[in-house]
């Protein structure tokens, strides 16, 4: 999955040197063109009146710092939970519930953080000043980012954005933090490294903290996280090695997103790294992070039975572990937290077609276990049913192996090409020449849903103008777009459903050129012996069928998993709340000591941190379970 969003290469440009406009403390001056607005000084002003209004408690004046519907999106530090509040009213009665902000200071430790008068929606239609923050709460610290706009001649917030990046006194041990590594002196009982890995990955003596089920990019960076805050986590994976859920999908599977955009916490990709990773590259590096973070992973592990116990606060959990010499350990474990990480969707979603069992071909199966199209199959027939990301690769490479292509599209798909994605969407932001990471996730995240939907609608028109050709072509060819919802575009319908769209890497001009052909808008009457039939009377032959239908919700799979005692308890996963932020994933799930943990490698570069604060938060006694 990509994420498209707007550039902010404009940003630098309406850069101003401090002492251009003289502000009296307490006021902020009226709009101004970029030559005469001092974003430094109205910046530090507006951080003076805030901390000022802190120190009195005066939240009907923090409240009126914002325009009348200013947002304060925040993360952790008001509430414990994800929220976007909008409006005077909303933030001042949420205030008066409870505000842990203490003090709030400028942060200009990057060139990117410094204040800037320019655009401030992302696109460019409002422009104001842009400055990033630092703060403290009774128990933590964090960074945002304020956006400020003119409202009746004043400089008021358009957007805050608060994000809780550490706990007093559990701050990770990074940096000029870091450990020694060794005790010097007499130790006559001293282990060493190697020996202190292996007791700590096989949990003889005690019970981790958190079990967390799947070792993908999810499972990987939450447990990076926790192990960093000083919680003991357990990863088990049913594959062989770490790995794998990457290595089995089908063979020409190359990521979509550029390196840039996809580094994980902790260790980025090296910088020889190849802009769009293969596969089986990526699975290597997955197994390397475990080493290198030191994170306790189980493969050939399942999950024979779970029990939560509801006075005791904690989990009984059965795992059936491949040992070394091909047995099977069961050992019993009670840990406070189960962190679900089996990747982004739940079940596969193989819909049920009269005639599957008739199928007499060489292969019929979900694109999920497809391993590759056969070399040197001139003449043969495939048939891909569905148009996503998925869908298309198979296509294709069903293609350069020489079979007659034939794709099913029921609906519509929502195309973008890597171009538009890379050159326009990224650009800026994560590319080669962008801010590091945590400053480019800190600038994206600060934006509410609602106005980084509208950016979304803008972009998309500006990336179809791109692609008008292609675009042009493929409605030629007979196959359906989309724009995502309300015209939002790939990264809309990507939250709202987990797929419905392609990343064009060339299938597109496949399909164009009549080289890969489209079946649009007829549902599937039957699969035949030799290929299938159509509810409109047509019939397609087919040596081989791949099903690239995608995946049901996340919650399906903790039926599969958990049972349905704990499935109906916790809520649908993705999509949006009521005021824009994603639903269950990252945050308290509905049941007590269970979680969700998921997305692709950006997103959980950015939410693992938020998910390992809270169970942090719980362990230390700061919040209840």
């Amino acid at each position: 999955m990509a994420t498209i969003l707007s550039s902010v290469s404009v940003l630098s440009q309406d850069r101003v040197e401090p002492g251009s406009v003289n502000i009296t403390p307490g006021e902020f001056p009226a709009s101004a063109s970029s030559s005469t607005v001092d974003a430094d000084s109205i910046a530090a002003d507006l951080i003076s009146t805030l901390n000022q209004e802190l120190a009195n408690k005066d939240y009907h004046g923090i409240a009126n710092l914002f325009l009348q519907d200013g947002y304060w999106r925040d993360h952790l530090t008001l509430s414990w939970d994800l929220r976007t509040l909008k409006g005077r009213s909303d933030i001042l009665a949420y205030l008066d519930k409870n505000c842990p902000l203490e003090t709030v200071g400028l942060d200009t430790s990057s060139a990117f953080r410094a204040p800037v008068f320019g655009p401030i929606d992302g696109w460019g239609d409002v422009k104001g000043v842009q400055f990033f923050i630092t703060f403290n709460t009774n128990i933590g610290n964090g960074q945002g980012v304020v956006r400020l706009a003119e409202e009746d001649g004043q400089w008021r917030i358009f957007t805050l954005f608060t994000s809780l990046r550490e706990l007093k006194g559990y701050e990770e041990p990074v940096n000029n933090r870091r450990t020694k590594g060794v005790e010097h002196g007499m130790h006559p009982d001293r282990k060493n490294w190697a020996d202190r890995r292996r007791a700590e990955a096989n949990f003889k003596d005690n019970d981790p903290a958190v079990i967390i089920i799947g070792a993908g990019q999810g499972g990987l960076t939450a447990a990076a996280r926790l192990k960093m805050l000083g919680v003991d986590v357990l990863i088990v994976d049913s594959e062989v090695r770490i790995g794998d859920n990457w290595r089995q999908r089908y063979h020409q599977l190359v990521l979509h997103d550029p390196v840039w955009y996809d580094h994980m916490p902790y260790v980025n990709f090296p910088p020889h790294w190849p802009i769009f990773t293969p596969k089986d590259k990526l699975a290597e590096f997955l197994e390397l992070y475990a080493k290198l973070l030191e994170l306790n992973v189980w493969t050939e592990t399942n999950l024979s039975s779970s029990s939560w116990d509801e006075g005791k606060r904690q989990w009984t959990v059965t795992l059936n572990r491949r040992k070394e010499d091909g047995s099977t350990e069961a050992r019993t474990l009670h840990p406070r937290h189960i962190i679900q990480a089996t990747g982004h969707s739940g079940k596969i979603n193989f819909p049920s077609i009269p005639g599957l069992e008739s199928f007499a071909g060489d292969r019929l199966c979900h694109s999920s276990s497809f391993p590759g199209a056969t070399p040197n199959s001139r003449g043969k027939k495939a048939v891909v049913i569905g148009c996503c990301n998925s869908g298309h690769d198979i296509a294709q490479d069903f293609y350069e192996k020489g079979y007659d292509v034939t794709m099913v599209q029921r609906s519509s798909t929502c195309v973008v090409s890597s171009e538009s994605i890379t050159d326009i969407g990224l650009k800026g932001l994560y590319d080669e020449n962008g801010p590091s990471v945590e400053d480019a996730d800190l600038w994206l995240f600060a934006f509410p849903s609602s106005l980084f939907k509208a950016q979304q609608v803008k972009l998309t028109a500006v990336q179809n103008a791109h692609d008008w050709a292609t675009l042009d072509g493929l409605k030629a060819a007979g196959f359906a777009l989309d724009n995502g919802p309300n015209d939002a575009g790939l990264l809309m319908k990507y939250f709202h459903r987990g797929g419905g769209y392609y990343i064009d890497v060339g299938a597109s001009r496949l399909i164009i050129d009549g080289k890969i052909r489209i079946k649009q808008g007829q549902e599937i009457k039957q699969i035949l012996p030799n290929g299938l039939e159509f509810v409109d009377g047509d019939k397609l032959d087919a040596d081989e069928i791949v099903f690239a239908t995608g995946y049901q919700n996340m919650r399906t799979q903790t039926q599969v998993i958990f049972g349905e005692e704990v499935a109906s308890r916790v809520g649908d996963v993705w999509g949006f709340d009521d005021e824009g932020e994603m639903r269950t994933i990252w945050r308290r799930s509905g049941h007590p000591g269970f979680w969700f943990m998921g997305g692709n490698l950006a997103l959980c570069r950015y939410y693992s941190r938020i998910l390992a604060l809270q169970i942090k938060a719980i362990e230390e006694g700061i919040v209840p379970c």
